[in-house]
C-alpha cells in the first residue's frame, strides 16, 4: 500500500469490531460516522473491482443465504451433546485439502508415489459410450469416501445341479476348478481409459494383490487356470504365495514384448502334474498368426489314482481381444485345439476329460461360441468383425474366405495335427469336410448358461467404463449316462466330468451397485468363474 511521506498514520484500531485491515491517515480520521461511510464507500469499491465475478451480492447490505449445512445431534446417552455438520460439507479455510492430506498418509505408508488418476482418452475414446449406468454414477472426488448407498462387495452363491442320480462309477473324484483373469497391472496402466469410474486407488498395484490372494485363497479351487499374469508378480509375489497355500504352479509368458501370460495352479493334496505343454500362437510365415497369445496345457492325475484312465486336461488360453479380427481367433482357437487332440489323447485311442477355461474374447451365441459347442462352423461368407460377437454393425468388413489357414501350418479343417490321426471316421471326414468349414472332435458344453435363473438378465464376467458383457468361459467334457441300465434308479455314467456346482454369476444392475470394476473389494475387472466336478472313470 502506498504512503504519503509527509502523513502521519495510526496504528491499527484495536477495538472488537474493528477491521485491521485499512490503515487511515490521522488527517483524514474525522468523526466516528465520517469514518464509517468512508470505509464503506472504499469496501464497495474494492469488492466491485477486485472480485466481479465472484459476488453475486452485496457483501455487506443484502441479507445472507440461508445456511446450507444439515445440523444434527448426538443421542441425548453418553457424553454431553454437541452439534456436528453433516459428513462433506464442513470445512475450514486453513485446513489441509483432504485430497492432499490423503495423499501424503499414503505416500507415508507405503514409501512410494501415489499413482495419478489414469489420463483422459482421445477423442475417440470419449465417444464410444460404454454401459449406460456408468454415466450415471455419482462423482466422489479422490480422497474421499463413496456414498454410503453405494455397496462395495458383489453376493455371489452356490447353486447345486445336481440330478437325482446315485453314482454307480467306481471311486468317483470330485474337484473344483476357477478360470479368472486377474488383470495385468501393466495393461491396465496402458489402457487407463478403460478404468476412467475408478477410484485412483483401487488400481494401485500394492492395493490390488493383497485382495486377489485374499479371493483366491477364499475359494480355494483345486485347480486355478488364471489369466493376465504379469511375468514379475507371478514370479516374485504370486507363486511364492500359492505355494505357500500348498499349490504347484506352472506358467507360459506371451510371446513378444508383452509382459503378462496364462497360468495353472493345482492343489498338490489333490493332484499330481503328469504333463506340461505351452503353446505359442504366433508362428513365423503365416500372418493370420501374427499374434503374441499363448495357452497352457497340464494333464493332472488325481492323488492315489492309478493308469491313464483317471487323467484331465486342464487348459488355459487369453485369445485376441480385437474385436475385428475374428479370423485370427478362430485360427488360435484351431491352433489350440489341435494341441489338445495330441496332449490327450491316452494310450487306448481314447481322449481324457478335458477342461478348457479361459478369456476367449467372445460372446455367448457367438459364432466362435457356437464352433466350440457344436463343433461345426461354417465361416465362408461372414464378416470378419462378426466371429466374436463384439462387434454391433460389422457392415463393410471384410468377409472370411477359405482356406481360413494355409496349409502350411500342418492343421486339418477338423483342427488336428495333419498325419497325426488313426481314426479312420475322423479320416473319412478330413477328405469330405467342405474347406469353407472347420470342426473339431470334442463335445464341450459350457459351465454357465449365461442367463441368470431367476431374472432371466445376462450374466456378465467382465466389466469396465466400456461395456459390461460375458467373454470368459469353463468348457468341460460331460459325462454320459447309459440308459439302457435300469438296474437301479439312476443310469450309469460313463467317463467324462459331472457337473455338481458353479457360483452364480451376477447381472450388470447387480455390478451398477458396487460401481463396476475394479472397485475396493473385487480388484480385477473380471470375475472369477468357479465350479466342482466329479470325475467318472
Amino acid at each position: 500500500m502506498y504512503r504519503h511521506p509527509s502523513v502521519k498514520y495510526a496504528s491499527p484500531p484495536t477495538t472488537p469490531n474493528s477491521d485491521p485491515m485499512f490503515v487511515r491517515p490521522l488527517s483524514a480520521v474525522g468523526s466516528a460516522p465520517a469514518a464509517a461511510a468512508a470505509a464503506a464507500v472504499w469496501r464497495q469499491w474494492y469488492w466491485r473491482n477486485t472480485f466481479p465475478l465472484l459476488i453475486t451480492r452485496h457483501p455487506f447490505t443484502s441479507p445472507r443465504p440461508s445456511c446450507p449445512f444439515t445440523w444434527t445431534e448426538l443421542p441425548s446417552t453418553g457424553p454431553p451433546r454437541h452439534l456436528h455438520l453433516s459428513a462433506g460439507l464442513m470445512k475450514h479455510p486453513d485446513s489441509e485439502p483432504p485430497v492432499k492430506r490423503r495423499k501424503s498418509l499414503e505416500c507415508e505408508r507405503s514409501g512410494e508415489g501415489v499413482q495419478r488418476s489414469p489420463k483422459r482418452s482421445s477423442s475417440r475414446e470419449r465417444r464410444e459410450s460404454g454401459p449406460a449406468w456408468l454415466h450415471n454414477l455419482p462423482e466422489v472426488p479422490p480422497g474421499e469416501r463413496a456414498p454410503s448407498l453405494i455397496k462395495t462387495e458383489l453376493k455371489r452363491r452356490w447353486e447345486d445341479l445336481t440330478e437325482s442320480r446315485v453314482s454307480k462309477s467306481v471311486g468317483p473324484f470330485d474337484f473344483s476348478v476357477m478360470s479368472y483373469n486377474i488383470l495385468s497391472q501393466e495393461l491396465l496402466l496402458s489402457n487407463p481409459y478403460l478404468y476412467k469410474h475408478c477410484h485412483p486407488r483401487v488400481l494401485e498395484w500394492h492395493h490390488r494383490f493383497p485382495k486377489l490372494i485374499q479371493e483366491l485363497e477364499q475359494h480355494a479351487a483345486d485347480i486355478m487356470c488364471l489369466q493376465e499374469v504379469q511375468e514379475d508378480h507371478y514370479q516374485k509375489q504370486i507363486k511364492p504365495s500359492l505355494e505357500h497355500l500348498g499349490y504347484h504352479c506352472e506358467y507360459k509368458r506371451r510371446t513378444g514384448r508383452k509382459l503378462d501370460g496364462c497360468m495353472v495352479a493345482f492343489k498338490k493334496s489333490c493332484f499330481t502334474l503328469f504333463s506340461s505343454h505351452a503353446v505359442e500362437f504366433f508362428r513365423h510365415g503365416i500372418p493370420i498368426l501374427d499374434r503374441d497369445n499363448v495357452g497352457l496345457i497340464v494333464v493332472l492325475k488325481p492323488v492315489g489314482a492309478s493308469g491313464s484312465d483317471r487323467n484331465i486336461c486342464v487348459v488355459t488360453t487369453h485369445l485376441l481381444y480385437n474385436p475385428r479380427r475374428g479370423d485370427i481367433k478362430l485360427a488360435q482357437l484351431a491352433l489350440l485345439l489341435a494341441e489338445i487332440g495330441h496332449v490327450a489323447r491316452q494310450d487306448d485311442g481314447t481322449t481324457c476329460p478335458i477342461l478348457l477355461c479361459g478369456d476367449f474374447n467372445s460372446v455367448p451365441a457367438s459364432p466362435l461360441y457356437t464352433f466350440i459347442t457344436d463343433r461345426k462352423l461354417e465361416y465362408a461368407g461372414m464378416p470378419i468383425g462378426k466371429v466374436s460377437g463384439q462387434e454391433e454393425s460389422p457392415r463393410g468388413q471384410r468377409i472370411l474366405t477359405s482356406p481360413l489357414w494355409p496349409a502350411s501350418l500342418g492343421i486339418s479343417q477338423m483342427c488336428q495335427y495333419e498325419g497325426q490321426t488313426h481314426d479312420p471316421d475322423v479320416k473319412k471326414s478330413n477328405k469330405t469336410l467342405n474347406s469353407s468349414s472347420i470342426e473339431h472332435a470334442f463335445k464341450l458344453t459350457s459351465v454357465y448358461c449365461h442367463y441368470l435363473k431367476e431374472s432371466g438378465h445376462r450374466e456378465i464376467t467382465t466389466c469396465h467404463s466400456r461395456t459390461a458383457i460375458t467373454v470368459d468361459y469353463i468348457f468341460y467334457s460331460p459325462a454320459q449316462w447309459d440308459e439302457s441300465d435300469r438296474t437301479e434308479c439312476s443310469s450309469a455314467p460313463q467317463r467324462g466330468l459331472q457337473l455338481l456346482s458353479r457360483l452364480a454369476l451376477v447381472s450388470e444392475a447387480e455390478l451398477k451397485e458396487v460401481n463396476g470394476l475394479p472397485n475396493q473389494h473385487h480388484s480385477s475387472d473380471h470375475l472369477p468363474l468357479i465350479a466342482r466336478f466329479r470325475l467318472h472313470s
